[in-house]
C-alpha cells in the first residue's frame, strides 16, 4: 500500500486528532450512532485525521479500538505527526504511555496515563506503520494538517513501508545545509550564550535566528513533515509549544489552496470557546483567532479543521474543571457538513464555498 490511499465511499464521519481520550472517543462514536463494533445502521463510514495518541490518560485502549476498526472495514485513518514520532522513535512531550524516557517528564501535565504494555508495544507500533498520510476521493481529502499538491505528488507512489527512511532522507537534507553552510556555526555560538535547555519554560530565549532558519528547513524540504505538521517559515519571535521553546512560526497555507476539492485536516487546536492557549502550552500564533469556529475556511472556503482541542482536556483535569467544557472531540459529518461532539451536541458548519452559508 502506498502513502496516499483512496477514501471509501459513502458518508463519513471524520473524527479530529483524539489524543488518547478514549471515554470521549467512545462517547463521540455512541452519539453518531455506531455500535461497539463500528457498525453504523445507515451504513457509515468512520474517518481519523491522525494524533490518536499522546497526552491523554488512555492511548493503548484508543490504539486497539481503532486498529480493531479498521481491521473490521468500518474505518479509515491517516497519520498525525504523533504517530510520526511514535514510528521514528522519537521520543516527545506526552508520549510517557509509550516512552520510558518520558514517564517523569509527563507526571506534572498528564498523570494518570495508561501505559502499553510490554507485549503490545509491537503490535501497537505495526499498526500504525500500515497507516497512509492521505486519503482522497473526488469530492473529499482527508490529512492531517496540510494539502499542497506538490507534496502530496512527493510521496504519493512511496510505500507505507518507506516512510521512515524517507522521512530520514528528506531530513537529512536540512541537516546538509546547516553542516555545510555558516549555519552550524551560527547555531552554536547562538546556544551558548544561552546556557537553559529549551524545554525550560520558565527561561524564555531571545529569537535564535540560525535555530529559526534551520526549523522552517527541517519543516519546508520535508514533504512528509508538511503533510503531517503544517507548513512553517522564520519566525519573529520565540514561542513555546508541544513543551520546548520554538522559532518557526505556522502559515495558514489554507489562504492559498486553489483547488476545489474541499480538505479535512486536523492538529490546530480550534475551539469552541475561548482558552488560554497558554495554560496548555499552545503560544504560537493562533491561526484560528479570526475565524468562527464552526466556519470552513480558506481562500475558497473549503477546508475545515476538525480538531477541537482534546488534547488539551489534561489541564482541565489538572485545574478541576469540568471536563469537556474547553476541550472537545468533535466529528464532521460529510456530505451534511454537520459537527457533532462527544458531549451529544451537534452544530452545522457555514461558510462553505459551494453554498455560501
Amino acid at each position: 500500500m502506498n502513502l496516499v490511499h483512496g477514501l471509501a465511499s459513502g458518508n463519513l464521519d471524520i473524527v479530529g486528532d483524539v489524543h488518547g481520550e478514549y471515554e470521549a472517543l467512545c462517547q463521540l462514536l455512541h452519539h453518531l450512532g455506531y455500535d461497539e463494533n463500528g457498525a453504523h445502521p445507515q451504513g457509515r463510514r468512520l474517518v481519523f485525521v491522525g494524533d490518536l495518541c499522546d497526552r491523554g490518560p488512555n492511548t493503548p485502549a484508543v490504539l486497539s479500538l481503532v486498529q480493531r476498526l479498521i481491521k473490521a472495514g468500518r474505518a479509515q485513518a491517516v497519520l498525525g505527526n504523533h504517530e510520526i514520532n511514535l514510528l521514528r522513535d522519537d521520543a516527545k512531550d506526552g508520549a510517557g504511555w509509550y516512552f520510558d524516557e518520558r514517564v517523569h517528564r509527563d507526571q506534572d501535565k498528564y498523570a494518570p496515563f495508561a501505559r502499553i504494555a510490554e507485549a503490545d508495544r509491537e503490535q501497537a507500533l505495526e499498526f500504525v506503520a500500515t497507516l497512509p498520510i492521505a486519503l482522497e476521493r473526488e469530492d473529499i481529502r482527508v490529512v492531517h494538517a496540510c494539502w499542497l499538491q506538490d507534496k502530496i505528488d512527493a510521496i504519493r507512489h512511496l510505500p507505507t513501508s518507506a516512510l521512515r527512511g524517507q522521512y530520514d532522507t528528506w531530513e537529512g537534507h536540512a541537516d546538509e545545509i546547516r553542516r555545510t553552510t555558516d549555519l552550524a556555526l551560527r547555531m552554536q555560538d547562538e546556544i551558548s550564550d544561552w546556557p537553559w535547555g529549551l524545554e525550560d519554560r520558565k527561561q524564555q530565549p531571545p529569537l535564535l535566528h540560525a535555530r529559526a532558519e534551520h526549523e522552517a528547513n527541517k519543516q519546508m524540504l520535508n514533504p512528509l513533515k508538511v503533510l503531517s505538521s503544517g507548513v512553517e517559515q522564520k519566525g519573529q519571535k520565540p514561542f513555546f509549544a508541544g513543551g520546548k521553546w520554538r522559532f518557526a512560526d505556522r502559515v495558514a497555507w489554507w489562504d492559498q489552496y486553489d483547488q476545489t476539492t474541499p480538505v479535512v485536516v486536523g492538529h490546530y487546536w480550534r475551539r469552541l470557546l475561548p482558552i488560554d492557549r497558554a495554560e496548555v502550552g499552545k503560544e504560537d500564533i493562533d491561526l484560528f483567532k479570526q475565524i468562527d469556529p464552526v466556519h470552513w475556511h480558506g481562500k475558497h472556503g473549503n477546508v475545515f479543521c476538525v480538531d477541537f482541542s482534546v488534547g488539551g482536556r489534561w489541564d482541565e483535569r489538572k485545574r478541576g474543571l469540568p471536563l469537556g467544557r474547553y476541550y472537545k472531540l468533535a466529528a464532521l459529518r460529510w456530505p451534511e457538513r454537520t459537527l457533532t461532539f462527544d458531549d451529544g451536541s451537534s452544530l452545522a458548519t457555514q461558510g462553505f464555498a459551494a453554498d455560501g452559508t
